[in-house]
């Protein structure tokens, strides 16, 4: 039994699934830019790298991330799956709810180089730790993000016990 009819059903897993996608797609660029910003030796490729990172960060990646939050959870409560029936389901929301704390915790350093980026042309070496770390960190969202996909996609075993008493409840009883 699905609590949404079918066409509000499909709608809010379009969203989700075009939020999630979009999310991992815009992180995959992220990493793609971030890469170009430590390895050019162009001053205006690096400094076009970490401006563009602090645009795509604010503008592409939050409202992704925050959308694909918002629109799974509606999803969950609207579908048999439930928010909290099935372990992957509760593993995958832990997974985009940390990612996108972490990713707001993230913005702060990809917002200061893209500030140094603005003010003027950042030297070899210059922060380079902090450049290295983008790499990681995005490096590190994209496993998480096809993490999360895979979950949705092989949905592994596992009813809560939560789970297995709403299934009590919703089958017939015995004759």
């Amino acid at each position: 039994m699905n609590p949404f009819p079918p066409r509000l059903r499909k709608l809010t897993l379009t969203l989700h699934v075009t939020s999630s996608v979009g999310w991992l797609r815009a992180v995959t660029a992220f990493l793609a830019l971030a890469v170009t910003g430590l390895t050019s030796r162009t001053p205006q490729t690096v400094r076009g790298a970490y401006l563009a990172m602090d645009v795509v960060g604010w503008y592409v990646i939050v409202p992704f991330s925050v959308a694909s939050l918002l629109s799974g959870l509606v999803q969950s409560l609207g579908t048999v799956w439930g928010l909290l029936r099935h372990y992957w389901v509760i593993a995958k929301l832990l997974i985009t709810v940390v990612a996108t704390v972490l990713l707001l915790v993230h913005m702060q350093p990809v917002g200061q180089l893209g500030d140094a980026a603005a003010r003027a042309t950042l030297a070899d070496g210059e922060l380079e730790g902090m450049r290295i770390q983008l790499i990681a960190d995005a490096a590190a969202a994209l496993l998480v993000l096809l993490t999360a996909a895979a979950l949705s996609v092989f949905k592994p075993r596992g009813v809560t016990r939560y789970g297995r008493r709403r299934q009590r409840e919703q089958s017939p009883l015995p004759r």
